[in-house]
């Protein structure tokens, strides 16, 4: 089951719960950082733990916030100084194709 269906059972299976976890992500989103330094920075956070279906969602998140591939390659690359190569391999692929398609 694809991230955008995962998210679309939670939503579904437990809807307030949902709408908590919306409200705490629309509240981080008023902490000073545009929609693009903030998409990097899951980016970023999400190849550290080498979870690739979110990595896709916010690739296309990041590229219709006006990041440039360089810029997501380089907040994926960043995470070689933390974590090694594992999270760069597992999602340097996936990424390129979710921008590609977005």
């Amino acid at each position: 089951m694809g991230k955008k269906n995962s998210y679309q059972l939670f939503i579904n299976e437990a809807p307030d719960v949902a709408d908590a976890f919306n409200g705490l992500i629309s509240s981080l989103q008023t902490g000073g950082l545009d929609s693009k330094t903030l998409q990097l920075c899951y980016i970023a956070i999400k190849a550290l733990e080498g979870n690739t279906s979110a990595i896709v969602v916010h690739v296309s998140m990041a590229k219709q916030a006006g990041a440039t591939w360089d810029e997501v390659k380089g907040a994926i690359l960043l995470t070689l100084t933390v974590s090694g190569v594992s999270g760069v391999l597992a999602c340097l692929a996936p990424a390129k194709e979710a921008y590609d398609e977005a």
